[in-house]
């Protein structure tokens, strides 16, 4: 097996970095790149046009992918009465109250994400500084705080990526692995966007959607040619 950074190199020669590729070729060509032992994460990166000093420019949300992430979720669900019932029927990894939340006040995190409903939401706030940094902390606006909790739980199992945009103006996330092929990315990639497109906030002026990029875990970036995409992502 070359070494990590001969296949870099291989694969950032795949790459002109001077170039926008559309998205069939992007795809078609980090496909192409030469494997790690793992299957790596294809990542999205996505400059947008927004202050996210300002309060109103905020963007931020979720949306759950057609061919989920390639990756096992655990779901974690705070809630009482018929929701706590609600979410073990619904394949909750874990599922509790009270001594749930003597648990998280103790620094356990075992879980990728934290479901609650409106109603507890209010006792949540004893751990928000814990869950807060760890970007665990149940929000409205990423479909963690619900009333419909068998939904949320079933929809975080499929795989539903959150994202949020970072002080620099730039959205992070994920669209699946390697392994899933370009098909399969392609179809990730859009139904992401287009959530990302109707994040748009109204005080956001000018061209909202700067730059996008796709790499790999340790790949090289490529960049994608935005013309089209809108319409791409709309059609779906």
């Amino acid at each position: 097996m070359p070494s990590v950074g001969k296949i870099y190199k291989a694969n950032a020669a795949k790459v002109d970095r001077t170039k926008k590729y559309n998205l069939e070729e992007a795809l078609t060509i980090l496909d192409g790149f030469q494997g790690r032992k793992f299957d790596e994460t294809v990542d999205i990166a996505i400059k947008l046009g927004v202050d996210p000093k300002q309060s109103d420019q905020m963007v931020r949300g979720a949306t759950v992918l057609p061919h989920g992430i390639g990756k096992s979720i655990k779901v974690a669900v705070f809630a009482r009465g018929e929701a706590e019932k609600e979410a073990r029927e619904a394949g909750a990894d874990f599922v509790g109250n009270d001594e749930l939340l003597e648990k998280l006040e103790k620094g356990w995190m075992d879980f990728d994400r934290l479901i609650t409903t409106p109603e507890a939401l209010k006792d949540l706030t004893k751990v928000a500084k814990v869950l807060g940094p760890k970007g665990l902390m149940p929000n409205k606006k990423t479909g963690t705080v619900t009333s419909e909790i068998g939904k949320a739980v079933k929809e975080q199992k499929l795989g539903k990526v959150e994202y949020k945009v970072e002080k620099a103006g730039i959205v992070h996330t994920m669209i699946g692995k390697k392994s899933f092929g370009a098909g399969k990315l392609k179809e990730n990639f859009l139904a992401l966007y287009d959530n990302i497109l109707k994040a748009k906030p109204p005080t956001s002026k000018g061209v909202y959607i700067r730059k996008v990029a796709l790499s790999t875990t340790m790949g090289p970036s490529i960049v994608i040619d935005t013309q089209g995409l809108d319409a791409m992502a709309r059609s779906l």
